[in-house]
């Protein structure tokens, strides 16, 4: 029988085999999706110049990115107020949708009472709340957080109220049996096996609230990436249209990046789903 001691080198070395293959299959991935993307890119350029379509129809990517570089301030100075009103509404539903969660999964009234009512608010179209929010909030910052707080709000309640109920019976039992409080058994066992689930509703909610805010911009803003978007549908330049989605895209795509990032720091024991 082996001893305790290469009992845990063996778990030690296995733990790492397994990091070691997430992370090899983790590049391959990346590498399949940047060769996939480049080729798409090939093929719109290659479309807009033997179709010879115009710029106004579809602009090429080299169009846009000589755009993006000739006007960079122009985007920076647009980009700022688009990603900190994100980064504030996505914040707020964080807090707000985990303290909501435990709530419901750890109260009689949460599950019976809170649980059913924020599923019918959730039927409710926020972007046809947006309307109301600026009359009552104002057209400044205050009302496109708030939009984007209500949109990503309900995706973090449902999975951390998921992660949080989703522990077996068996460790539910034991965990309660060991713990000295019902609050020790939720911050040592229960919270800890909920925080995948919990980072899974925070990637969908990031790209929510990035909606909600360009949606706001869209209503009533003199500025953010979503201002520059209608603006240049006013004025048919396309190119400012599709190199301000292209920004826009970016900025999701790195918000979530810093998310996954985080939840692979975090979830140090579980294997990432994505690359």
């Amino acid at each position: 029988m082996p001893n305790r001691s290469s009992r845990g080198i063996y778990l030690r070395l296995m733990a790492r085999s397994l990091a070691m293959r997430r992370s090899e299959g983790a590049w391959i991935s990346s590498f399949w999706a940047l060769g996939l993307f480049c080729l798409l890119l090939l093929a719109w350029q290659a479309a807009v110049l033997v179709l010879a379509i115009p710029e106004i129809i579809l602009p090429s990517p080299t169009a846009i990115a000589d755009y993006l570089i000739r006007r960079n301030e122009l985007f920076l100075r647009h980009t700022w107020p688009t990603l900190i009103q994100t980064v504030l509404g996505f914040g707020l539903a964080v807090l707000g949708g985990i303290l909501l969660a435990i709530v419901v999964s750890l109260t009689e009234i949460g599950r019976r009472g809170i649980m059913p009512l924020l599923v019918i608010a959730q039927i409710v179209p926020k972007i046809a709340v947006a309307p109301l929010l600026m009359l009552w909030f104002g057209l400044g910052d205050l009302s496109r957080v708030l939009i984007a707080f209500l949109i990503a709000f309900f995706p973090i309640v449902i999975n951390t109220v998921s992660g949080l109920g989703s522990i077996s019976q068996e460790i539910v039992l034991l965990g309660r049996a060991f713990a000295r409080s019902r609050w020790e058994f939720f911050w040592k066992i229960q919270l800890p096996h909920a925080l995948p689930y919990i980072f899974d509703g925070m990637k969908v909610s990031i790209t929510l609230a990035i909606i909600g805010v360009i949606v706001a911009e869209f209503v009533s803003s003199q500025r953010g990436l979503g201002y520059l978007i209608i603006f240049a549908n006013g004025r048919l330049d396309t190119v400012m249209m599709m190199t301000s989605i292209t920004v826009l895209s970016a900025v999701g795509l790195a918000l979530y990046g810093v998310i996954a990032l985080a939840a692979r720091v975090v979830v140090y024991w579980g294997a990432p789903k994505e690359a």
